[in-house]
């Protein structure tokens, strides 16, 4: 699991050209969870300098400018969004306004009336951007995964078509295909299962130079009852041109969808599925990393030029199946490097660690505060067929690492907490970092991943790292995380002795076979 293909610790990425920085992987290859170690002494920061006071911040985490793109944003113009309905009226108020550019990417689009309504404001922002009276270059650009976008006959593709067909020059719909379905496999995996072989999962919704990261899916219970993390950075320029340039780099090399529902290749692109798969990855790899460099470079240019910012966004990228691992990397420095007397409250909808992840929070020093899904609250709960076992799937991945903790004796220092509310479903991730003796974290990650095998080396993922000292921001953080905490209880040994967390012995067997696919 320390084994790493890509370069070697302590060396400056800037050195070697974007392609050869990752070396190219096959598919069976995504089966051995790699994990790169990274030499903290042999960084040379390139983090860009801050205001007078930054420096405690600057030293303890300027090693994630080495690994990753970093922009200096003021705290106030960043805002926590608290609620479904608050991520969903802020977007759809975004979208009525924007003059220049919609980015949204996402798992899916769903089909129900809400869903529609957010279309029906695309459609109307293009029309009023042709209007006489005000007429402005306004386009939209969707990204989305093509197995879950193409599910059944009324889906995410049905519902962007009257847009594509009205206004082809000003939209674009982008479904990346995993290089990894393809001959038999996808021949033979039937619809809602191929989707576990790897998807497109970064959730990013953009609106001229403003953004909100999320983990939440275009679909109606994301904009109800279906409780995850939403951070909106208003005017924040550099890294909406950032994610605006990395969604369209994913969605080049995605098959482009035209107005009478067919889907092809950009020109000069392989296929995903019937082009060489090393060919595809190189490709992709090298056209995404283009993006990241770019920025890093121009990052390079412009150091020296403090702007008095008091909070830092690190752009964190996870393609394994692309052969590009910055999100991985710094998630596991951040898990192995939390002080002893830090505490570090880390969150999933879904939990489902990668080994090496448990590992390293076995075996930190830190305080973890870990809040997962009661089975009632599990986005599978209820579900029809081998999905419906998938909740008793993850109570007993949870009662193994409990039972790891326990054995360990260190039920003080790592606690678990299980998410419950009624009527609401839970999907929720991310992290906060207190440093000792504070009561506001300093740094919080927020985006797609989950801290699981399928986000580590499945899916396309993207999330960003807030380095922060701005006191009302750090305040915001604190309360989302409180928020979600207090609709918790903490797990003891007699939580899985409730009925409720009965998990059936042919559960338990197949478990280890499956936990990789979701």
């Amino acid at each position: 699991e320390a084994a790493s293909n890509g370069p070697r610790a302590g060396i400056s990425l800037r050195l070697f050209p974007p392609c050869l920085l990752l070396a190219p992987r096959s598919s069976v290859l995504l089966l051995a969870p790699l994990l790169a170690q990274t030499d903290p002494d042999a960084l040379v920061s390139t983090w860009p300098p801050g205001s007078a006071g930054t420096e405690g911040l600057q030293a303890r985490f300027r090693w994630m400018a080495e690994l990753a793109p970093v922009f200096q944003v003021p705290g106030a113009c960043v805002r926590v969004l608290r609620s479904p309905d608050e991520f969903y009226q802020v977007m759809k108020a975004r979208v009525k306004t924007a003059r220049r550019r919609v980015v949204m990417a996402s798992l899916y689009l769903g089909t129900g009336p809400l869903e529609q309504d957010l279309v029906d404001c695309l459609q109307e922002a293009l029309e009023r951007s042709q209007s006489v009276d005000d007429p402005h270059d306004l386009t939209v650009s969707i990204l989305l995964d093509y197995t879950r976008g193409s599910r059944g006959k009324q889906n995410s593709r049905t519902m962007l078509l009257p847009l594509l067909r009205r206004f082809p020059d000003r939209m674009r719909v982008a479904l990346y295909h995993t290089p990894d379905l393809r001959g038999l496999l996808r021949l033979l995996v039937p619809q809602r299962f191929n989707e576990t072989i790897g998807v497109q999962h970064i959730k990013v919704y953009l609106f001229d130079d403003s953004l909100i990261m999320s983990g939440a899916n275009l679909s109606d219970s994301y904009f109800t009852n279906r409780q995850d993390r939403y951070v909106l950075l208003e005017g924040c320029r550099q890294v909406a041109d950032f994610f605006a340039e990395l969604v369209g780099a994913v969605s080049d090399v995605s098959l482009q969808l035209g107005p009478d529902d067919s889907v092809r290749t950009k020109e000069g692109m392989v296929h995903p599925y019937k082009g060489d798969r090393n060919q595809f990855s190189d490709s992709a790899r090298c056209r995404i990393m283009q993006v990241v460099d770019a920025a890093r470079e121009q990052q390079l240019l412009q150091r020296g030029e403090p702007d008095g910012a008091d909070t830092w966004v690190f752009p964190l990228v996870q393609m394994k199946p692309l052969g590009i691992r910055v999100d991985e990397q710094v998630t596991a420095r951040l898990l192995t490097e939390a002080d002893r007397d830090a505490t570090v409250y880390l969150t999933s909808g879904y939990f489902n660690l990668t080994r090496a992840y448990m590992r390293l929070v076995l075996s930190a020093s830190a305080r973890y505060r870990i809040l997962m899904a009661s089975p009632e609250v599990n986005g599978f709960f209820g579900a029809k067929g081998l999905a419906g076992a998938i909740p008793a799937a993850y109570v007993h991945l949870a009662r193994q690492f409990y039972s790891q903790v326990c054995r360990r004796g260190q039920q003080e220092r790592v606690r678990l907490h299980e998410y419950q509310r009624r009527d609401w479903t839970f999907h929720a991730k991310g992290l906060w970092y207190y440093l000792h003796g504070k009561d506001r974290p300093c740094l919080t990650l927020i985006g797609s991943p989950n801290f699981g095998y399928r986000s580590v080396h499945r899916d396309l993922e993207a999330q960003i790292a807030i380095v922060t000292e701005n006191e009302a921001l750090q305040e915001q953080l604190q309360q989302e995380q409180e928020m979600l905490y207090q609709r918790s209880t903490e797990v003891s040994s007699s939580t899985f002795e409730q009925p409720n967390r009965y998990v059936k012995l042919w559960v338990k067997l197949v478990t280890p076979l499956i936990k990789n696919f979701f």
